[in-house]
């Protein structure tokens, strides 16, 4: 038990997945510090033409030019952020290219399992059945087409004419029931004439 709940998990982040978020990392702070460096150039614009408002030139020269230096680091920093964009860029696209390389080698191991399992020799056994039962279907739906020859139609006219003869030779199936015999009745008496007959001899 002490095993099973004290086992870690193994982690799914790469050293890629690493160097990226650093990468990124250090981007968003760089962004950071360009946006504050941009917002104190403008405070110092303003406090250098309030200084020449007020004559004071010198300081306000002195100002304008720590506002050109902080200027060319504004400009450095844009350059460094793009290089760190590029290289995410770069690293992302090679886990894709990876991937895909990955992907690539599964298909042909499995490529090489059904070449192994089937073999050249049976594809073109297949493939030559496969021929005989498309003939011997298009055979069939020639016959079923009406492409018979002369002789066809003579064979196919006599077992017509045969067919025909049988069902004229035998003898009508009654459809109704046959009625059923009923018993004769033997008479009791004679008739009159007989009895006279027989008084008078």
């Amino acid at each position: 038990m002490g095993n099973l709940f004290g086992r870690k998990k193994q982690s799914r982040v790469t050293e890629q997945d690493k160097a990226v978020l650093q990468l990124k990392q250090q981007r968003d702070k760089l962004k950071q510090y360009q946006k504050r460096i941009t917002q104190q150039l403008e405070r110092e614009r303003e406090i250098a033409r309030q200084l020449l408002r007020d004559g004071r030139k010198e300081r306000a020269k002195l100002l304008l030019k720590k506002k050109r230096y902080q200027e060319q680091l504004l400009d450095k920093t844009e350059n460094q952020i793009t290089s760190l964009e590029t290289m995410v860029q770069n690293i992302e696209f090679a886990q894709i290219e990876m991937k895909v390389v990955e992907g690539l080698q599964i298909g042909n191991e499995c490529l090489k399992k059904m070449h192994q399992v089937m073999s050249l020799e049976e594809v073109e056994r297949i493939l030559e059945e496969t021929q005989e039962a498309v003939e011997y279907q298009r055979q069939i739906d020639e016959l079923l087409s009406g492409s018979f020859t002369q002789e066809d139609e003579d064979t196919i006219l006599e077992e017509l004419n045969a067919i025909t003869q049988e069902q004229l030779d035998l003898p009508e199936v009654p459809s109704e029931p046959l009625p059923e015999k009923k018993p004769e009745k033997v008479p009791t008496k004679a008739r009159p004439q007989q009895a006279d007959m027989v008084a008078a001899s």
